[in-house]
């Protein structure tokens, strides 16, 4: 299977501390010539942190992808019915967004998206970041891997014993779990030692 032509969106969430991760497999879907249209939560298009600034960040998306990015709910709007995705990631996936999105929450641009896409039938990818995901977050995270057309990016603990509840995806599978997806199938093992 080839990724060329395909809508594939791409949201971030506010684990700041995983952005570095994600612009490289941003970078792998252009050159397997995927349309890839970026769409950030209000986090990332709004708060600076420790490991950069949020414009620094839009920069960077709109730059690997020669799109601007989605921000709004107005801009997201139209991924459901007029202008469909074939697949949406959400990554990073922050413990909120999860617990957001395992709940039917609607309330960021890149949640929206999530939920057009899975009301078009279409597959959504998630890249877990959270240090809760293992503790009150859990029931979420169990909700969305039993759920349908939800497929995820393998996952390891980062810290176990300073961060026993911490998962975060192995964002380097991030391109493999999107042709996996495509095809409506998780790739396995998706419960893995962590490296990154």
């Amino acid at each position: 299977m080839s990724l060329q032509g395909k809508r594939i969106g791409v949201g971030l969430t506010g684990s700041h501390c995983t952005y570095d991760l994600v612009y490289p497999q941003l970078q792998q879907l252009m050159e397997e010539e995927a349309e890839v249209i970026p769409i950030v939560s209000y986090t990332v298009r709004n708060v600076d942190s420790k490991f950069g600034k949020a414009e620094e960040h839009i920069e960077t998306i709109e730059s690997i992808t020669n799109r601007r990015v989605i921000s709004t709910m107005q801009e997201a709007e139209p991924l459901g019915p007029k202008a469909p995705l074939d697949c949406m990631v959400i990554a990073p996936l922050t413990g909120n967004s999860l617990s957001k999105f395992a709940n039917a929450l609607t309330d960021s641009p890149v949640l929206m998206s999530a939920k057009a896409t899975l009301r078009n039938r279409k597959p959504v990818v998630l890249g877990v970041s959270t240090n809760d995901a293992l503790g009150l977050n859990g029931v979420n995270l169990m909700r969305l891997m039993s759920s349908k057309l939800i497929y995820f990016i393998p996952f390891g603990q980062d810290n176990p014993y300073q961060k026993p509840t911490s998962l975060v995806a192995n964002m380097d599978l991030l391109v493999p779990t999107v042709y996996e997806a495509l095809l409506g199938k998780q790739i396995q093992p998706v419960i893995i030692p962590y490296s990154n």
